[in-house]
C-alpha cells in the first residue's frame, strides 16, 4: 500500500498537465484542450480567489494528503493525525465536483462542445485511490486500537 500511495507524488502531476477535456464554442471551431494547469493560467487572469480555491483542492490537498499518509505509513507522523489527512483527501474531490460540474452546465447549455478526455480519468482515478488508501488505514488504524 506504500507504494501504491507513494506512485501518487508521480502521477498527480502528470494528471495536472494531462488534457481534461475537449472545448470549443462551435462543433465548425477546433477545439482547445484544457488541462488543470491551463485552466488554472486561465484562472489567475480573470478570478484570482477562485483560482486560490483551485488551487488548494486540486494541486495542494491531494499532495498534502499522500505525503501526509506517507509519513502515517512509514510510522514518521502520529497514526491520530489520520482524520485530517484523509480530510485534504476530501478537499480535492471538490475540484473532481468543479469539473464535472463545469462539464454539465456546459453540455446543458448546448452553445459549445466538450470532450472530456483520458487525464480527466487519471485525475479522478488518483483521487480515488488516495480516497480509497486512507480508508484503508483508517480501518487498519481500527484493528491495531482494538
Amino acid at each position: 500500500m506504500r507504494w501504491i500511495n507513494l506512485s501518487l507524488l508521480i502521477l498527480y502531476p502528470i494528471a495536472w498537465f494531462a488534457p481534461l477535456m475537449k472545448a470549443g464554442l462551435l462543433p465548425i471551431f477546433g477545439l482547445s484542450e484544457i488541462s488543470v494547469i491551463s485552466g488554472l493560467q486561465s484562472l489567475w487572469d480573470s478570478d484570482v480567489v477562485l483560482a486560490l480555491v483551485v488551487t488548494l483542492f486540486a494541486l495542494f490537498s491531494p499532495m498534502l494528503k499522500t505525503l501526509g499518509l506517507a509519513l502515517i505509513q512509514f510510522n514518521l507522523l502520529d497514526r491520530r493525525t489520520l482524520p485530517v489527512v484523509n480530510l485534504l483527501g476530501k478537499f480535492a474531490m471538490a475540484d473532481i465536483f468543479l469539473i464535472a460540474l463545469y462539464i454539465t452546465l456546459s453540455k446543458g447549455i448546448g452553445i459549445g462542445r466538450i470532450e472530456t478526455q483520458w487525464g480527466l480519468y487519471l485525475f479522478t482515478g488518483c483521487i480515488l485511490v488516495s480516497v480509497t488508501l486512507g480508508a484503508y488505514e483508517a480501518y487498519v488504524s481500527k484493528r491495531r486500537a482494538e
